[in-house]
C-alpha cells in the first residue's frame, strides 16, 4: 500500500475530522483516523461511535488498502511540515513509513477492519438545504442549547421541516432561540428531529463557504449530512421536544428599540461589576433613556450607564443574567434590535429590526432574574 499526498491537504482534512475524537475513548481504535485507499482516492474517517465523519481527497496511487493511524501522532507530525508531497508506504512490520523532503518517519498502524463502521440510515427520508442556510441556522441557534446530561433533549437543536418553511429551535430553559425561514420551492418532507450538539459544531465549522446543497438523509434514529467531499453520520436524540411555542409570550406591549452594538458594549462594561455568581444586571427604562446597572454587594462593586433609546411602554425595571444577553447580542446580525417585554417576571424577546433577508425570522427569548433590591 503506497500513496503520495499533499501535506497541507491532508492536514486540513484531518484537523476537521479530529473534532470528533474524544479525549477519553472507551475503545483504543477510536483514537485513530481510518485511512481507506482506493487507487487515486483516499477516504479519511473518524468516529466516537455516536458520530462519525469521513472526507475524501485525491492522491497518487494505484493501490488499495485500509489502515488506522494514531490521530495525535499524525496531526502533530503534519503540523510541522511546510506544504510538500508526502509518500506513505505500508511495510510488513506493522508500521507505515512517511517520506518527506527532509527525512523519513515510521509509526505503528492498526488493522483498519477493527475500525467501527458508520451508522447506517435504513429506509431514509431525505431533503436538501443550501449549505449557507444550514450554517446560518446552526450559528443562530446552537449557542442556546443546553449542557445538562439529565435533560439530553435540550442538548441539541430541534429541526422542523414543513412544505414552505424550516424551523430550528434551541433552548436550555434559561434562553431560547427560534430561527424560521420561508422557502419558495422545496423538496422538504414534513418531519422533525433533534440533532446533538457535537455533529452540529462540526458542521458549523465547515459550512460557512458551502453554497451548494447539503443532502440530509434521516430516519427515526439517525441522520447523515452529505455535501462536497464530506459525509457526517450521527445518532439523533430520542424523545419529544418541549412545546417551545407555549413559553414565548405573545403580548409584549413594552418595546425597547436600541442600537445593538451600543447595548452590547454597555452590558460588557457594566457586567464586569456584577455578582460573579448571578451575573445580574438591571435595565431601567423610562421615556428615551435606558439605565443599565450592576452591583456586587459582597465586594462593594457598582456600575451604571445611561443610553439613549426609543422606548414605548410603561416605566419598567427588569433583571437579566448578563451572560445570556451578551450571547444573544453576539449571535444576531443587525444594527438595531427590539427588546419586547410584558412584566418584570416574564421573558424578554430580542428580535432584529433591520434584517435585510425578509424570508428570515429570528426570535430570541431570555428569562429574567429576580432583582436584588
Amino acid at each position: 500500500m503506497k500513496f503520495i499526498v499533499s501535506s497541507e491537504k491532508l492536514l486540513k482534512e484531518l484537523q476537521i475530522l479530529g473534532g470528533i475524537i474524544n479525549n477519553t475513548n472507551t475503545l483504543p481504535i477510536l483514537n485513530n483516523f481510518l485511512f481507506h485507499l482506493n487507487t487515486n482516492q483516499l477516504i479519511l474517517s473518524a468516529s466516537d461511535l455516536e458520530t462519525s465523519m469521513s472526507s475524501s481527497i485525491d492522491v497518487e496511487s494505484n493501490d488499495k488498502g485500509m489502515i488506522a493511524i494514531p490521530a495525535k501522532l499524525i496531526l502533530d507530525t503534519l503540523k510541522t511540515f511546510p506544504d510538500q508531497p508526502l509518500t506513505f508506504i505500508k511495510s510488513d512490520k506493522n508500521t507505515i513509513e512517511i517520506s518527506a523532503n527532509s527525512g523519513k518517519y515510521s509509526l505503528a498502524y492498526f488493522d483498519g477492519e477493527e475500525f467501527p463502521k458508520p451508522i447506517q440510515v435504513k429506509d431514509p427520508a431525505n431533503t436538501k438545504i443550501s449549505g449557507n442556510l444550514l450554517g446560518k441556522a446552526i450559528d443562530s441557534t446552537l449557542f442556546a442549547s443546553g449542557n445538562d446530561d439529565l435533560r439530553p433533549i435540550m442538548s441539541g437543536v430541534f429541526f422542523q421541516f414543513y412544505d414552505n418553511e424550516i424551523i430550528f429551535v434551541a433552548t436550555d430553559a434559561h434562553k431560547l432561540v427560534k430561527y424560521k425561514r420561508l422557502m419558495e420551492s422545496t423538496t422538504i418532507e414534513k418531519t422533525e428531529f433533534i440533532v446533538p450538539k457535537k455533529p452540529l459544531q462540526l458542521l458549523r465549522g465547515i459550512l460557512q463557504d458551502v453554497e451548494k446543497d447539503v443532502t440530509i438523509e434521516f430516519n427515526e434514529n439517525n441522520a447523515v449530512f452529505l455535501f462536497k467531499n464530506y459525509s457526517l453520520n450521527c445518532r439523533l436524540i430520542d424523545g419529544k421536544y418541549p412545546n417551545y411555542e407555549a413559553v414565548i409570550p405573545k403580548e409584549n406591549p413594552n418595546v425597547l428599540k436600541i442600537n445593538r452594538l451600543s447595548l452590547l458594549n454597555s452590558i460588557k462594561r457594566v457586567s464586569i461589576f456584577s455578582n460573579k455568581t448571578t451575573h445580574q444586571i438591571k435595565l431601567k427604562m423610562a421615556g428615551t433613556e435606558l439605565h443599565i446597572s450592576a452591583e456586587d454587594i459582597d465586594f462593594s462593586n457598582k456600575a451604571e450607564e445611561r443610553l439613549d433609546c426609543d422606548y414605548k411602554g410603561d416605566d419598567m425595571e427588569i433583571g437579566f443574567n448578563s451572560r445570556f444577553i451578551l450571547e444573544m447580542l453576539n449571535n444576531i446580525d443587525c444594527d438595531e434590535i427590539n427588546l419586547s417585554m410584558s412584566l418584570p417576571n416574564k421573558a424578554g424577546i430580542i428580535s432584529p429590526i433591520d434584517n435585510e433577508d425578509k424570508a428570515e425570522d429570528i426570535t430570541m427569548l431570555v428569562m429574567p432574574v429576580m432583582l436584588n433590591e
